[in-house]
């Protein structure tokens, strides 16, 4: 607890609000924002504090796709660099490789095109 700056703050009116509880339960963790309102009555503060839960954070999307085409999707990673996946392969009566291989070349070109650039 280095980093932190104690205080303990005793007999304070806190009021909440809470999304979902109307309560605070036991043990919970709550996100959100704690504020201390100042309260003046002829010189005579009372400790009085506010806690806002948050909003929850809708998960930002890992590795977003780029592109997405039929033989191949392209997707960033949090670093920034290119991951090429290849989608199910499918093989009917009428797949022939040499098709499929110029699909999925020609996939690669479109997608790297304006994501890459050449040196």
């Amino acid at each position: 607890m280095s980093n932190f700056n104690c205080d303990t703050n005793i007999c304070v009116n806190l009021k909440t609000l809470l999304r979902n509880d109307s309560r605070a339960e036991d043990g919970k963790n709550y996100l959100g924002v704690l504020r201390r309102d100042i309260i003046c009555e002829e010189y005579h503060y009372e400790d009085h504090f506010t806690f806002t839960e948050a909003a929850p954070q809708p998960a930002a999307k890992r590795n977003p796709h780029v592109f997405e085409g039929e033989y191949i999707t392209v997707t960033r990673r949090d670093d920034g660099s290119l991951r090429l996946n290849f989608k199910e392969l499918k093989m009917g009566a009428r797949f022939k490789v040499e098709r499929f291989a110029l699909g999925v070349y020609n996939e690669i070109c479109m997608a790297l095109e304006g994501l890459v650039e050449e040196g």
